[in-house]
């Protein structure tokens, strides 16, 4: 094509653009997703060691008295402690939200052996997260330090990941309960590290027992807290909080400890799972941790 040519033909597009309404434009944009309404409520979850108490009956007391309603145990915490656990339990308002790994070994082991003990504890703990309703089972495909005995990351081996997922997706959804995909920055992950990526292989695998989730320590890698859980949608399970600085009780770093925009992105979605502490302390858990307790439902009622 010639200059002439091109710069004319240029022009009549931008002539018949411009001639368009702005609502014949907008007419075209994709809609916005529909949102729910902010009568959409926390459900906060603690880790173990989040209350700095002993026994679980000390945990339990002090989560009830914040008005915490999950626990997030180890899995393999759970798998040893069930009838401990359980009779610490009854009569409470606290249920198992999901359960953070404790596995061994790891889904992408090119050592058959590795991926054997894998596949063997995975099944055990989701035997226990089906027991007690758990929300499902956190996993991470490969760690940095795993990097050496992993499969390569390649199309080949995501397909593999997804064929692998949908068989233990199939047998967490026979038991009750599901297993969750948990994406990490990179300075702990190479293989999964946003959350629109852990979606998208929720959606590939099209199993129901295969989730995802988001951290807000780990999602520093994304551009935004709002965009990666509107990515999540539907396959959004579980949602782990830590302050934004140094990995601490939300509110220790300061103005860093901003949560709204992800929370806005939560209730449009009807998120209706948990958000769990999954952090240390730097001062006394007595004042920090009721503290942050009450950021987070300062910030939800903002959102």
């Amino acid at each position: 094509m010639e200059r002439r040519d091109f710069f004319k033909t240029s022009l009549t597009a931008a002539a018949a653009v411009s001639a368009l309404s702005v609502p014949t434009l907008l007419t075209g944009c994709s809609p916005k997703p529909e949102v729910k309404g902010n009568d959409t409520k926390l459900h906060l979850s603690f880790q173990g060691g989040t209350t700095g108490k002993d026994t679980y009956a000390e945990k339990f007391d002090m989560m009830e008295e914040l008005g915490i309603e999950g626990f997030e145990p180890g899995g393999m915490e759970l798998v040893e402690n069930a009838n401990e656990i359980a009779q610490a339990l009854k009569g409470r308002n606290i249920k198992i939200s999901a359960l953070c790994a404790g596995f061994d070994g790891f889904i992408l082991s090119k050592d058959a052996g590795i991926k054997a003990d894998f596949d063997r504890t995975m099944r055990e703990i989701i035997d226990a997260g089906g027991q007690f309703g758990s929300t499902g089972v956190i996993m991470v495909p490969a760690f940095n330090g795993q990097s050496d005995t992993a499969m390569p990351h390649t199309q080949e081996t995501r397909d593999y990941l997804c064929e692998e997922l949908r068989k233990l997706g199939e047998y967490a959804l026979s038991k009750g309960t599901t297993v969750i995909l948990e994406p990490l920055n990179r300075r702990e992950a190479f293989y999964l590290r946003l959350v629109e990526d852990a979606a998208a292989i929720c959606r590939d695998v099209n199993c129901e027992g295969v989730k995802c989730m988001g951290a807000f320590w780990h999602m520093q890698e994304e551009p935004s807290d709002y965009a990666a859980f509107i990515s999540a949608g539907k396959y959004l399970q579980h949602v782990h909080m830590a302050s934004r600085g140094h990995r601490r009780m939300p509110g220790e770093d300061g103005e860093l400890d901003n949560y709204i925009d992800g929370f806005r992105a939560l209730k449009e979605i009807g998120y209706d799972k948990y958000v769990s502490f999954e952090c240390g302390c730097d001062g006394d858990r007595a004042v920090a941790v009721p503290a942050a307790v009450a950021l987070l439902r300062e910030q939800w009622a903002k959102a």
